[in-house]
């Protein structure tokens, strides 16, 4: 049987490659065909060249939508090769290297839930190039994969690893919201250790979170020190410089809010939802980490820090590949004698529905552009205009629930 069996799995991968590379290629057809600007990868640009020409970096305004710097300094050290890259050949690069990023972000994804099969990892990639928040990213130009693979890397390392909280605190240092990562293996380290007496493993992993994040931050500090105490005296507080809260795009608690309530400043509502929201979803990956449900932490820490951000544009959500992965390979692991039917009915069903929602483009079928009419949505409107949200909150809700379940029957 098993002789038999090979040939059929020897022609598996190449199929699955092929129909990733067809996949690929009409992504990038059609990207090309809606004439994407690329609009962040240009900031990006802009940003090396002002490190190189040493310029004032947070007084930038580049790009026809004036667009300013966010990113702490050390992303536009990293922005300065750039510089040396003609316009065509940066974008072409720049799509190359998202496409192959997703491939890698899907293999952490699969990794996670012990599915990592090649031609798995080829058909998921095909799929999930098309949804929104992947399609939005590579026609911006985004690093968004990046940081995902950064993340995953770290995160799936053995237990002790020698380079284990790299990827956390490099991608704190490019960008503030991974930081959640390593706050969230902090309170994992302490719950451990009051319960156990030991939180060893991750308070190792926080450490060298930290290591990271102060050498790559110390380093853009020698380099740009002006800048560096600009951005973290002033800059990091003010949200506002990232973009419009209402705007549709912004996929995240606060975004919500400011639509529902038809205000541009939801104020403490934002806050007193965002300090619950960030509790109990902390809460769930905390706990799964510790009952060994390493995929279900990371998700929902992911998904948390994206709720509570105060703005999480529609391409911060390609944690929707491994939310999308995790719900489905828990279906399918779970399909294990008739009392459990419900438990993988429900995955399954989750996992299908939360992929339409990111593949969609529902937020986008509302109101929106200049003239702020996010604030004037009707209750239909508003609905579209906070799916990513709800799929985040259904996603921690189912597990929690199951987390709960699993507590009580132990």
């Amino acid at each position: 049987m098993t002789v038999i069996a090979l040939p059929d799995v020897r022609r598996r991968a190449p199929v699955a490659l092929g129909a990733c590379l067809l996949s690929f290629a009409a992504f990038w057809w059609a990207q090309r065909a809606a004439h994407v600007s690329m609009i962040d990868l240009m900031v990006y640009r802009a940003e090396g060249e002002t490190v190189r020409a040493g310029g004032d970096l947070y007084a930038l305004r580049t790009t026809e939508a004036h667009l300013p710097t966010t990113y702490p300094p050390f992303a536009a050290l990293l922005f300065t090769p750039l510089t040396l890259l003609d316009t065509s050949t940066m974008r072409t690069l720049a799509t190359a290297g998202n496409l192959a990023l997703l491939v890698v972000f899907v293999a952490l994804s699969l990794r996670l839930v012990d599915h990592a099969r090649v031609e798995g990892v080829w058909w998921a990639s095909a799929a999930a190039v098309w949804c929104e928040p992947v399609w939005t990213t590579v026609r911006y130009g985004q690093i968004n994969l990046l940081l995902g693979v950064l993340v995953l890397w770290d995160l799936t390392r053995r237990p002790g690893h020698r380079w284990a909280g790299a990827g956390i605190g490099l991608a704190a240092a490019i960008k503030l919201t991974p930081a959640l990562f390593a706050v969230f293996l902090l309170v994992t380290a302490v719950v451990a250790y009051v319960r156990r007496g030991s939180g060893g493993p991750w308070l190792r992993h926080v450490r060298g979170s930290a290591v990271a994040f102060a050498g790559a931050t110390l380093l853009a500090a020698c380099a740009l020190p002006y800048d560096s105490w600009r951005f973290w005296s002033r800059m990091v507080f003010e949200t506002g410089r990232v973009g419009l809260v209402e705007d549709t795009a912004n996929q995240s608690l606060r975004g919500v809010l400011a639509r529902l309530l038809h205000t541009t400043q939801p104020g403490l509502w934002w806050v007193a939802t965002a300090a619950v929201a960030g509790s109990l979803g902390l809460w769930v990956a905390v706990a799964a980490e510790l009952r060994g449900r390493r995929a279900w932490a990371v998700a929902a820490c992911a998904v948390t820090a994206l709720l509570i951000s105060p703005v999480s544009w529609s391409h911060h959500w390609v944690w929707c590949v491994p939310m999308v992965l995790i719900l489905a390979t828990r279906g399918r692991a779970s399909a294990v004698g008739a009392a459990q039917m419900t438990a993988v009915s429900t995955a399954l069903v989750t996992a299908v529905g939360t992929a339409l929602v990111f593949c969609s483009y529902a937020l986008w079928w509302v109101p929106h552009g200049p003239g702020r009419l996010e604030l004037h949505q009707t209750g239909a409107q508003l609905t579209l205009s906070a799916l990513y949200e709800g799929a985040g909150l259904v996603f921690l809700t189912l597990i929690g629930v199951r987390l709960w379940r699993t507590y009580r029957t132990v």
